[in-house]
């Protein structure tokens, strides 16, 4: 009776296909972005709050998916015809979308601590500041815990969140230091909607 040869384990074929296939490194095909990889946050907020994949966004303007990772994650702007298709895409102007003081700087915003964005701040109500709710899922954060934060109450946050509520001007400012970003984009949902009506 011949000899039954020992079934090998995934480990052995994995050291046998690495010895004769190369190194065995496995480089990730997308890389996992930190918060201060990401150059245009507002672009990523916008696409965030409105539940658009990058790719989907690449399919739907008929750009490649590296094009708009390039617009997120290295801030670069598109020429003057994607640029015009992404901005009628997403309903903004390009200098809310692409702006060169949000994408030439990255900073980390001022979070004291970490905190968890949650969901429900999206099922509760409609959303009508798409920018500043998908900056919040940007950086993962909770209502109530930038309410504390920037010293104001969550019900007053929520309100800028859902009824797109335009702050007084000090209120703007606190959100402008705390998210590092201008308040003209960070209201602009708010700024939009008066000129419109």
């Amino acid at each position: 009776m011949p000899k039954q040869q020992e079934p090998h384990s995934i480990q052995a074929w994995s050291l046998i296909n690495r010895k004769y296939l190369g190194k065995g490194i496995r480089v990730k095909r997308f890389r996992k972005p930190s918060r201060c990889q990401i150059r245009n946050r507002v672009l990523l907020a916008v696409l965030m709050a409105n539940d658009i994949k990058l790719s989907q966004l690449a399919e739907d303007i008929s750009v490649s998916s590296r094009s708009v990772s390039a617009w997120v994650y290295e801030g670069r702007i598109p020429g003057k015809k994607n640029l015009d298709k992404v901005c009628q895409y997403l309903g903004y102007p390009h200098h809310i979308l692409f702006n060169h003081t949000v994408t030439s700087t990255s900073p980390i915003i001022c979070q004291p601590s970490s905190s968890r964005f949650m969901r429900r701040t999206l099922t509760r109500s409609p959303v009508s500041n798409k920018i500043l709710t998908g900056l919040c899922m940007v950086h993962d954060l909770s209502v109530s815990d930038v309410s504390e934060w920037m010293d104001i109450h969550p019900g007053t946050f929520r309100k800028w969140l859902h009824q797109g509520t335009l702050p007084s001007a000090s209120f703007q400012d606190r959100a402008e230091q705390f998210f590092r970003i201008p308040k003209f984009i960070l209201f602009a949902d708010c700024i939009l909607q008066d000129e419109e009506s």
